[in-house]
C-alpha cells in the first residue's frame, strides 16, 4: 500500500506478487485493488472451500475492512458466537470471516482474542490504515519492506521481489544474520526486508510505521506439584491436539516413532474415534532411506532407527500407517535442491534433510491437505542435549553452538572480516537482557530459563520457518499443537526440576504420554530428523561441492581453505559438520543462481 501513488493502477505489480505464492495456496487466488492499497491472496482451502475467499471484505460493495489471511483459528467457533452475541452476522462457515469480523469488534485487539496459527493483513479504509498481525510463536511467516509512500507485505520475500522497488540485496549483516545460525526475529538476509516478529503486530498509516508485541513468555510462580503438573500437561495437549483436527480436507500425522510425535498421533487418533466411531483411523506418515536399516550411524542427534518404532508406534495406536521410502541418490536431484532453495529464499539450510522432507511432503500431499507434526516439544519440555550437557549450559553463548557440530555453519572468507563472533557475542547478551526470571531462582534454574527461553524463541524459529515453507511449497498445511501458547505459557513457567524429575529429557511429556505410546517409545532416547549415511550421497555431495566452488562468486563468499579437508575426506568417513559445511556451499550457488542478488560487502 501506498499514500504517494494509486493503488488501483497497480493491479500488474499485486497480481505479479501474488503469482509466486501460488504454491502456497493451489486452489484459488484473488486481488482487492483500492486507491491507497492493493492486496492479494493465494489461498490453501482447508476450512468452507466454498465460503473462505480471500481477500475477503465486511461487505461487497464500498468495503470498510479488507483482509488477506493465512493460517487457521482454532477458536474460531467459540468466536463466531460471542461475535454473533455482540451483533455481528456471518455470510460463511469459515475462520477467515472469524477475524474479519474480530476486527470490526476489536481493532487490532483481535490478535489477542486467536489462538493458533496466523499471519494476515487488514486494510482499514475508515481509519486509512494497515495492519499486520502474526501468531505468538511465529508458525506462520509473514514479511515487509518499506516502499515509496507505503509498505509492501508477503508470506515470503519473494514474493516482494515481485514488486518494482524492493530488489534483492544482501550486504554484511544480511551475511551475518544468516550464517551466525542466532536465528534473530526481525532482520532477515536481505537487506530492507524484515518480518513481523512473533507475538507481534504492526500498524501504518500516514504518519508512520509502529510494531508492538501482543505477546510474549513471561516468568510466573508455578505451584501445582507433580501430579497436578503431569496432569494439567496432558489437558493442554490433548485440548492442543483435538483443536487442531478440524478440516474439511483429508488431514494425517506425522508419526515418527519418536515420544513427541507418538503421543499426539495417540490422542488425535482417540478423537477421531470418538468423533466418527470405534472404526475411524487416521493416516500417518514417516519417512526412511532405502539404506538406513543397513548403514545408520548414530551422532550427537540420532541414536536409532526411526522406521521400527513408527511401525511398532502405528500399530500399538491402531493408524493406517505409511512409510516413504527414499533413494538417498535422489537427494542429490538438482531440481529437488533447487527447489528446496527457491521454497526457502535463503542460503542456510540442513541439506539432505530439507531435500527429504520436501520429498515426504509431496508425497503426502497425494492423500492430505493438512498434517500434524510434533515440533516443538523439544523446546517445550526441555529434550535436547544442550539442555543436559553441562559444557553447553555453563557455556557464555547460545547453546546449540556447543552441540550441533555446525557452529561455523559455512567457513565464510575471512577476507570479508564479518566479525560474526563479535556479533555472536553482542546479540547473546542481548537476547539474555530479555530472558524474564523470578525473584529467588538457583543459578541452575535461571541458567535453564535462560537455555529454555532461548530455545523457544530463536532455535524454534528456523525449525518452524523449514516446516512451514517446505510444506507450503507442496500445497500442504502442517499443524503443530506444541506451539500452542498456552501449552507453551504453562510449561516454561514449570520448574526445571519438573520438567526432569525422571533424570531425562521431557519427563513432563513421558509421563502424561503414559498408555498412549509402547514403552518402547515412552522411554526412546530423544531422536533428531533423519539423514542418509550412503556413501555414494556424501560422495555426490562433494562432487557438487567442488561445481559450486567453480563459481568465481561463491569462491568470494566461501573459505576454500577450511572447505578442502572436506572434499578430501573419504566419502564413507564424512563426519556430520564437515558434511553440513559442504550442504551449505551448494545451497549458496543454487541460491545466488537463483536470486541473482546484488551483494554490498
Amino acid at each position: 500500500m501506498s499514500f504517494h501513488r494509486d493503488a488501483r493502477t497497480q493491479a500488474p505489480v499485486i497480481e505479479a506478487m501474488t503469482g509466486t505464492l501460488t504454491p502456497r495456496g493451489p486452489d484459488a487466488g484473488g486481488v482487492w485493488l483500492g486507491e491507497r492499497a492493493a492486496i492479494g491472496h493465494r489461498r490453501l482451502a482447508v476450512i468452507d472451500p466454498a465460503g473462505g475467499a480471500q481477500p475477503m471484505t465486511d461487505r461487497p460493495d464500498d468495503p470498510d475492512i479488507v483482509l488477506s489471511y493465512s493460517g487457521e483459528v482454532y477458536n474460531h467457533h467459540e468466536l463466531r458466537a460471542e461475535l454473533r452475541g455482540r451483533g455481528h452476522a456471518f455470510r460463511t462457515r469459515s475462520d477467515t470471516e472469524v477475524v474479519l469480523r474480530g476486527y470490526a469488534e476489536w481493532g487490532e485487539g483481535v490478535a489477542e482474542h486467536l489462538h493458533g496459527m496466523f499471519a494476515f493483513a487488514i486494510w482499514d479504509e475508515r481509519a486509512q490504515r494497515l495492519v499486520l498481525v502474526r501468531d505468538r510463536l511465529g508458525v506462520k511467516p509473514l514479511f515487509w519492506a518499506l516502499v515509496d509512500g507505503g509498505l509492501a507485505f508477503a508470506s515470503e520475500p519473494k514474493a516482494l521481489f515481485a514488486h518494482p522497488e524492493i530488489r534483492p540485496r544482501v550486504d554484511a549483516d544480511g551475511l551475518r544474520e544468516a550464517y551466525s545460525l542466532l536465528f534473530n526475529t526481525g532482520p532477515t538476509v536481505w537487506s530492507g526486508v524484515r518480518e513481523v516478529e512473533p507475538g507481534g503486530l504492526l500498524v501504518l498509516d500516514r504518519d508512520r510505521v509502529r510494531e508492538r508485541r501482543y505477546w510474549q513468555l513471561e516468568a510466573a510462580p508455578h505451584t501445582d506439584g507433580r501430579e497436578a503438573t503431569v496432569e494439567r500437561v496432558r489437558e493442554l495437549v490433548g485440548t492442543a491436539a483435538r483443536s487442531r483436527l478440524e478440516a474439511d480436507v483429508p488431514l494425517c500425522s506425522l508419526l515418527s516413532g519418536g515420544l513427541d510425535s507418538t503421543v499426539l498421533t495417540a490422542l488425535l487418533a482417540g478423537e477421531l474415534r470418538e468423533r466418527e466411531g470405534p472404526d475411524a483411523r487416521i493416516r500417518s506418515y514417516a519417512v526412511d532411506y532405502s539404506d538406513q536399516a543397513e548403514r545408520f550411524t548414530g551422532d550427537v542427534l540420532r541414536t536409532g532407527h526411526d522406521t521400527p518404532y513408527a511401525t511398532e508406534a502405528g500399530a500399538f495406536i491402531g493408524t493406517d500407517h505409511s512409510v516413504v521410502v527414499l533413494d538417498p541418490r535422489a537427494l542429490l536431484d538438482p531440481g529437488h535442491r533447487k527447489a528446496v532453495v527457491v521454497a526457502r529464499d535463503s542460503p542456510i539450510g540442513v541439506g539432505d534433510m530439507d531435500t527429504s522432507l520436501y520429498l515426504l511432503f509431496g508425497e503426502i500431499r497425494r492423500h492430505s491437505t493438512v498434517a500434524v507434526s510434533g515440533e516443538a516439544a523439544d523446546e517445550v519440555f526441555g529434550g535436547y542435549p544442550w539442555f543436559h550437557d553441562p559444557r553447553a549450559l555453563a557455556a557464555d553463548t547460545f547453546p546449540w553452538l556447543l552441540v550441533t557440530g555446525d557452529e561455523a555453519a559455512m567457513p565464510l572468507n575471512p577476507e570479508l572480516d564479518l566479525r560474526i563472533g563479535e556479533f555472536r557475542d553482542d546479540t547473546y547478551r542481548d537476547a539474555l537482557a530479555a530472558v524474564p526470571h523470578l525473584d529467588g531462582e538457583t543459578p541452575a534454574e535461571h541458567r535453564q530459563r535462560e537455555v529454555q527461553h532461548l530455545s523457544l524463541t530463536r532455535w524454534l524459529r528456523q525449525l518452524l520457518h523449514r516446516t512451514d515453507r517446505l510444506s507450503m511449497a507442496q500445497g500442504l498445511e502442517v499443524r503443530v499443537p506444541y506451539c500452542d501458547h498456552r501449552l507453551v505459557e504453562y510449561a516454561f513457567a514449570t520448574p526445571w526440576a519438573l520438567k526432569s524429575f525422571d533424570g531425562r529429557e521431557k519427563s513432563l511429556l513421558r509421563a502424561a504420554g503414559s498408555g498412549l505410546a509402547p514403552h518402547s517409545v515412552l522411554h526412546r532416547p530423544k531422536n533428531h530428523y533423519p539423514a542418509t549415511h550412503h556413501p555414494d550421497y556424501n560422495r555426490g555431495l562433494q562432487n557438487l561441492a567442488r561445481e559450486a566452488l567453480a563459481t568465481a562468486q561463491v569462491r568470494a563468499l566461501a573459505d576454500e581453505t577450511r572447505l578442502k579437508p572436506c572434499l578430501d575426506t573419504p566419502p564413507g568417513q564424512l563426519e556430520w559438520g564437515h558434511r553440513l559445511r559442504l550442504e551449505r556451499v551448494v545451497d549458496l550457488a543454487l541460491w545466488l543462481d537463483h536470486h541473482q542478488p546484488e551483494l554490498v560487502l
